[in-house]
Order: structure tokens, then sequence, then C-alpha cells
């Protein structure tokens, strides 16, 4: 039997706390135990026996491995809504900028203020320092760089002018605008970075391999289900897919061949 309560941790964007919880309780119900789902605000708590499953970035899994920490393995993740994502586990890093800005190109924005969400984030700050190395640069492009903690602090900061560009998870993004259709009016995407391999929900080794592939169906079928079925769509998730460890050897590669450094 699996420990009770399940300690989930989310290390993912806020406004897809729904999707979350919804996973932590039906993964509860099938294997008849209390799941707890809490916010995790340092990576440290991977480190530790405490944590049975988590939703990370892609980069932290990849970190992760590259550190000898062999405590997770990948469990599922999110095929997302829209003809851009082909039905598979990936998103994209969209460049946004406020709508009556001069910047119609990342080329406009040399020079210029830029905020990243955090190191760790694939979409927000790998995935730009893998681009800008692709153009040849190491260090210094924008202007003014500086980290804004969560992609949807980086959205409020282009919206009111105090940063002039930012790149942003698109399924965040997304979910940004279904919550403030205003935002449309206000932001305009100049460019796309990606695709990438999608954020992974991980779980513990330690867990039996039985429970393992309880927790993985509970996953897998809840687009099958009306009431989560619902939950998934209003969050723009089609369903959950099966992942492993060799499907986020694109953001290793990407990790690994970048040479720009952000101030």
């Amino acid at each position: 039997m699996p420990p009770t309560p399940l300690r989930f941790a989310t290390f993912l964007a806020p406004n897809l706390y729904p999707i979350y919880a919804l996973v932590a309780r039906a993964v509860g119900e099938r294997l008849g135990v209390a799941t707890e789902l809490i916010v995790g605000t340092d990576y440290a708590v991977l480190e530790s026996d405490g944590i049975d499953a988590a939703f990370v970035c892609g980069l932290v899994y990849v970190e992760l491995t590259r550190q000898g920490n062999r405590r997770y393995e990948p469990l599922a993740a999110p095929v997302l809504q829209g003809p851009r994502y082909e039905g598979r586990p990936i998103y994209f890093s969209d460049v946004i900028v406020r709508r009556d800005s001069p910047f119609r190109t990342l080329a406009d924005l040399r020079g210029r203020s830029w905020c990243f969400n955090e190191p760790l984030s694939h979409s927000g700050h790998s995935v730009v320092r893998y681009r800008l190395t692709r153009l040849g640069e190491t260090s210094g492009y924008f202007g003014r760089e500086i980290a804004a903690g969560w992609h949807e602090r980086s959205i409020r900061l282009v919206c009111e002018g105090e940063i002039d560009a930012s790149a942003i998870d698109s399924h965040v993004l997304a979910v940004a605008l279904r919550d403030d259709p205003t935002l449309e009016k206000r932001l305009r995407i100049i460019d796309t970075f990606g695709p990438s391999t999608i954020q992974p929900l991980i779980v513990a080794r330690q867990l039996s391999m039985e429970v393992r592939q309880a927790m993985r169906g509970a996953v897998l079928d809840l687009h099958e289900r009306a009431e989560e079925a619902a939950i998934l769509k209003r969050g723009f998730v089609r369903r959950f897919v099966t992942v492993a460890d060799g499907d986020y050897d694109d953001i290793r590669a990407m990790r690994d061949s970048s040479v720009y450094r952000f101030a």
C-alpha cells in the first residue's frame, strides 16, 4: 500500500493549480488513499523522501537527473488543446510585448528590458538562452534582465510597461488570456520558441511498481470521465499521456548547448 496521505507538490504556475489538484484527487480516489497537494517553494524538498509525486518543469527534472537524483521518474504529461500541439505532449514559449509597443521581432528587443520567471524554468529561461546562443549571443543581449518569480508576474510587468518583453509558457498564457480577456488587447506575441516536451508529473521510485502503475492509470483516464474532462477542457488540456526519461532529451540538448548567460 502507498503511504497515507500520498504527498504531491507543484512547482508550476499558480493559474494551472486546478489541473494539479484534479490529478492528486483522482489518484487518491483510484488508490483509495488520502492525498495532499502542497505548493513547493524550495526544490530541496525533492531531495527528501517526503514527496511522492511532483509537477515540475522539464528542466528541473533534467537537472535532478544530472545531479544524480534518481528518486523520481516521469509518470505522465498533458497534451494541450489546439492544432499547434499536434496531439503531442509539447508546449511553446511565446514572446510577449505590449500591443502598443514598436517591437515586431526579437531583433527589436536588443538593448531593451526583459524578464524571466526563474532560472530553473525551461520556457522562461533555458529555451531563451538556447535561442540567443543560436544567434551567436553569449551575454548582454538585453539592456536589463530581471527574475520575476512567476510567469503571471512577467505578464503583468509587460502589461504595465515596466518591462519590454518576456517569454511565457504557452499553456500559462492561454489560461491567463481566458481569465482576463482584456489581455488580448494589451499584449502581442512577436515570436515563439519551441516546441519543447511539456512539464511532467514525476513520481517517486520508492513507491511500488503496482502503485505507480495505478497512479498512471488514474491520470491517463481523466479525460474519459465527464466531470474530470470538463476541468481539463477549461484548463486547455485534452488528456494526459505516458512520458519517459528519454522524452526530455530535447530539453537536455538545449540546456547543454546553451552558452548565453543572463546577468
